[in-house]
């Protein structure tokens, strides 16, 4: 018997669903190494169906993220109590959006970024995107934009990318398309194991490392 919404987009951020989900984050609490960075996964509704917001970095930030399609967050400063305080300042930075740690649902595993910054994702549900007000930080954030969970969950929409090193296979990655902007690198990394934990039996994962390469 298939898992609560595993098969139904409009189910996923359902109570039950978000039950299990919790309890899933809770037990696998403390996997990969301590983050210096954390990002916050921002679940959401548009006009009643689930969804996925996303940012883009304001070219103006320079540095190797400059342009890219992320999450909100950030390096973790020496006042944050912990990974989910965090990704919520930066939320607050960059959004504008104040949001308390009843959102949270918990935090995937930590994961590397392409300098070796180990990032932690806070999974959170933001509600119905209608009844937020958004003010992101033109600094910060050149765009923010949503993709629906149901989108994300099509093959069509599903793709990867065969890494080499030295002439020789290296590792798969992830990348959705098809949206107003490709969703790739650690962002794609991170959707992917959203999906996975929304609905485990709707979704195959994509990432293909090695394991002398893995580090989280």
């Amino acid at each position: 018997m298939a898992e609560p919404g595993a098969g139904d987009p409009g189910a996923l951020l359902s109570s039950s669903s978000e039950r299990r989900c919790r309890a899933r984050l809770a037990a696998a609490a403390g996997r990969g190494a301590a983050a210096a960075a954390a990002v916050l996964v921002p679940l959401c509704s548009v006009r009643g169906r689930p969804a996925m917001l996303f940012t883009l970095r304001s070219r103006s930030l320079g540095g190797p993220h400059s342009g890219d399609v992320s999450f909100p967050g950030g390096r973790r400063d020496p006042a944050d109590g912990d990974a989910v305080a965090t990704a919520l300042r930066e939320t607050r930075e960059e959004l504008g959006l104040a949001l308390g740690e009843p959102s949270v649902w918990g935090q995937l595993r930590t994961l590397p970024d392409r300098q070796g910054l180990m990032v932690a994702p806070v999974v959170a549900n933001l509600g119905p995107l209608e009844n937020l007000k958004l003010a992101p930080n033109p600094d910060e954030v050149a765009e923010v934009f949503t993709l629906p969970l149901a989108h994300l969950l099509r093959e069509e929409n599903q793709g990867y990318t065969h890494f080499r090193t030295a002439g020789r296979y290296g590792y798969t990655l992830p990348v959705f398309l098809n949206g107003p902007h490709k969703v790739w690198g650690l962002t794609a990394i991170i959707t992917e194991l959203t999906l996975e934990l929304l609905a485990p039996q709707h979704y195959r994962r994509k990432t293909v490392v090695p394991a002398r390469h893995r580090s989280a």
